[in-house]
């Protein structure tokens, strides 16, 4: 035997003491340890997207084919409700942008600005929806609570609106009359109270609050008025805007409120949109109560599938704790 060599034979040491290695053996490969599966649950918040589909899918082994069903369902509808409340934030943000006015709905006794209500309302749901989109993803406990709580916190502000309607109904009539006439007062003020009382005019054929004459608040159409729009009526009061044309005709309601029912009646409309606005409630009212059922199941599913979900993930993390040795659970 050359020098330098020793015989593993020669090697005497205490029971389970392994030989020293040779000068050029490799190290030997580290075998897997108890750490590579500790629990990751909670510890992807920062990461970037990618990554964390990578380690959710590696993940997903851990949890029951139930429980992996759960989290991608929860994923996937969230991500669809992300993508449409983005694009109507994108929407609002551009409204707002190409007509410089985020300030003009507020300045009045009503909030005036449709986009205003696109960006808000985009806002509050996309953020929500990413919260559950990117939890269930990334089997993140925290970002799952944060949209329970949401989700909770919405439906409770939806029953507590749904009570304040039935309870105060007779004053919100009250009010939505006021809000008409104030709309009316305004007409020329704002250009986005115009656009929304136009297409209620269109959209209901109706015509002033209670009735066209109501259009002499206005003082551009009073009749005492000096300017030329005055006795006259909006062109989306008129029974054919377009005369049949491609264009409005902004003149088809000039001299219209000096003309008396029976005649005008011919021209515009002249039923108010208060009455045609309550006849249309009244229509639809088992419509508007499937919608809002729909709603508030929908926003239950998405809360009962992120409880689910959640109860999934501390089970397993339970199993992790009580044994760490314990390797993953095939699914």
């Amino acid at each position: 035997m050359e020098e330098g060599e020793s015989s593993p034979l020669l090697f005497q040491g205490t029971a389970g003491q392994e030989p020293p290695l040779a000068r050029n053996s490799p190290p030997p490969a580290k075998s897997p340890g108890p750490t590579l599966w500790k629990d990751q649950t909670g510890a992807w918040g920062c990461r970037c997207l990618l990554q964390a589909w990578r380690e959710g899918l590696a993940s997903s082994l851990h949890l029951s084919i139930g429980s992996s069903c759960v989290k991608y369902l929860t994923f996937l509808s969230n991500f669809v409700f992300s993508l449409l409340a983005l694009l109507a934030l994108a929407a609002g943000l551009w409204g707002l942008a190409v007509k410089s006015s985020v300030g003009s709905g507020w300045d009045g006794p009503l909030p005036t600005d449709p986009m205003l209500v696109l960006v808000l309302g985009g806002l509050v749901v996309s953020v929500v929806s990413l919260s559950g989109c990117l939890g269930a993803l990334c089997e993140n406990s925290c970002l799952l609570h944060c949209y329970c709580g949401a989700v909770l916190s919405c439906l409770a502000l939806e029953a507590l609106a749904g009570a304040l309607v039935v309870a105060l109904w007779g004053p919100l009539q009250a009010g939505l009359e006021s809000a008409l006439h104030a709309a009316i007062i305004r007409y020329w003020d704002d250009p986005d109270l115009r656009f929304l009382l136009d297409h209620v005019q269109l959209g209901l054929q109706c015509c002033g609050a209670l009735s066209y004459q109501d259009w002499q608040q206005n003082l551009y159409f009073n009749c005492s008025s000096p300017r030329v729009q005055a006795c006259s009526l909006p062109a989306s009061c008129c029974i054919d805007p377009q005369e049949e044309r491609a264009s409005v005709n902004t003149q088809c309601g000039f001299g219209a409120l000096r003309l008396d029912q029976n005649a005008a009646a011919r021209v515009v409309h002249v039923q108010g949109c208060w009455p045609a606005l309550q006849e249309w409630l009244q229509g639809n009212m088992p419509a508007i109560g499937g919608c809002a059922v729909t709603i508030v199941m929908v926003q239950g599913t998405e809360l009962l599938l992120a409880a689910c979900l959640l109860r999934a993930l501390a089970v397993h993390k339970q199993q992790r704790t009580q044994n760490p040795a314990l390797p993953p659970q095939q699914s």
